[in-house]
């Protein structure tokens, strides 16, 4: 579980298929992701990851064909800048909101505009998303936990950017077009399919 508050940015230094997954290493600062430890899990653009390898200078991890078909990890390579964020404390402050890192789908930017020092971003979500998503309720895009700010038909939404979070997260670096990770909310999706099956009656033995 995770809060969608981005500890750090990295950068994919490698990225390889091996027998039928997607190997990555990721490259941070030192110190940026203290006490991560091989098998701990770690959020890569909201995605949930195991670091299957440790260095002082980052980490490595396998996406399997699931993982691939769900999000934007396929097309990571040399270059690309990822959010990450570790598994969140029981007991700690939770200043995001619940995040799974279990992306419901791949979503695209359409637009970006600056209103008075605001960034103001237009993406296309997973209809499944927008259809259990509400204005000022919670969103994950590439992890990062943000407040809807409005709905749109054609399954679009529009969330706004504080400068911190545009500048110490990846969402600075995407053009119109360019896809990335949606994570609906959680408490929605589970109000929303027991509102689905609200009729339903439950013969337990």
């Amino acid at each position: 579980m995770f809060t969608g508050i981005i500890e750090a940015v990295g950068r994919v230094v490698d990225a390889q298929d091996r027998s039928g997954v997607r190997w990555f290493r990721v490259e941070l600062a030192p110190g940026l992701l203290n006490g991560l430890a091989t098998g701990a899990s770690v959020s890569v653009d909201g995605a949930c990851f195991t670091a299957a390898e440790v260095y002082p200078d980052g980490f490595a991890a396998e996406a399997v064909s699931t993982t691939l078909t769900r999000t934007i990890a396929g097309g990571y390579q040399e270059g690309s800048r990822v959010n990450l964020e570790r598994a969140a404390v029981v007991g700690g402050r939770l200043d995001g909101h619940l995040v799974q890192g279990h992306i419901d789908g791949v979503g695209h930017l359409r637009t970006i505009r600056h209103v008075e020092g605001t960034r103001l971003l237009e993406v296309s979500v997973p209809p499944i998303v927008h259809e259990h998503t509400i204005p000022r309720g919670s969103l994950a895009l590439n992890g990062v936990s943000l407040t809807v700010n409005g709905l749109a038909a054609e399954s679009r939404v529009e969330v706004a950017l504080i400068p911190h979070t545009w500048e110490a997260t990846n969402l600075r670096f995407l053009s119109p077009g360019d896809p990335l990770n949606v994570e609906g909310d959680l408490i929605g999706k589970y109000v929303a399919k027991l509102l689905r099956h609200k009729d339903n009656r439950y013969e337990g033995g």
